[in-house]
């Protein structure tokens, strides 16, 4: 009986590990089950013109986050953004995944790590197409937005955020899922 036993708990352990090494993302959202604490706001906090809004949007497929609006860089603005505070330890995080569709045009995610100044960040590019995609960003991506040879280098990141920024034009950009992996 004892025996027994102890092949159950080691058959057990043995199941959990490969579970555990099996799982190569976790899911920060996805409008479901996994919801994160979004903050959205455009470059009108510093006396620009840009307007957005963010919506969850239902289809006959899936619910999506949708920011849209307005980009003007009139009055030395230029972006709308949407940033969920995620407070994640980096150690084992290879870069962030998203599943998106827009408009076809560029896009960035933001990261802000800890005691980092409001208007800095690290950011990576995305072009959303008309049709949902997946996109792996790697951490080795971002670069510092004040010097641009600065890579990611830090053990947290406090937020991530879909921006929409730099040029006159008018956004719309979907989110169906944001993992790290």
């Amino acid at each position: 009986m004892v025996s027994f036993n102890r092949y159950k708990v080691l058959i057990s352990l043995f199941i959990l590990a490969l579970s555990v090494t099996a799982k190569s993302s976790t899911t920060l959202e996805d409008l479901e089950e996994n919801r994160a604490d979004w903050d959205c706001f455009s470059d009108q906090v510093m006396g620009g013109v840009s307007e957005g809004k963010a919506s969850v949007v239902s289809s006959e497929d899936n619910k999506f986050f949708r920011l849209e609006g307005n980009v003007s860089t009139e009055n030395n603005g230029g972006f709308i953004q949407c940033r969920a505070n995620v407070n994640l330890k980096t150690k084992g995080i290879n870069g962030v995944r998203i599943k998106v569709k827009g408009n076809g045009d560029e896009y960035y995610v933001h990261l802000r790590v800890p005691r980092m100044l409001p208007w800095n960040y690290y950011s990576s590019k995305f072009y959303a197409k008309e049709e949902w995609q997946i996109i792996d960003l790697p951490l080795s991506s971002f670069e510092y937005s004040r010097n641009s040879s600065k890579k990611f280098k830090s053990s947290k990141i406090s937020t991530i955020g879909i921006v929409a920024y730099g040029k006159d034009f008018y956004a719309q950009v979907d989110l169906a899922k944001l993992e790290i992996y």
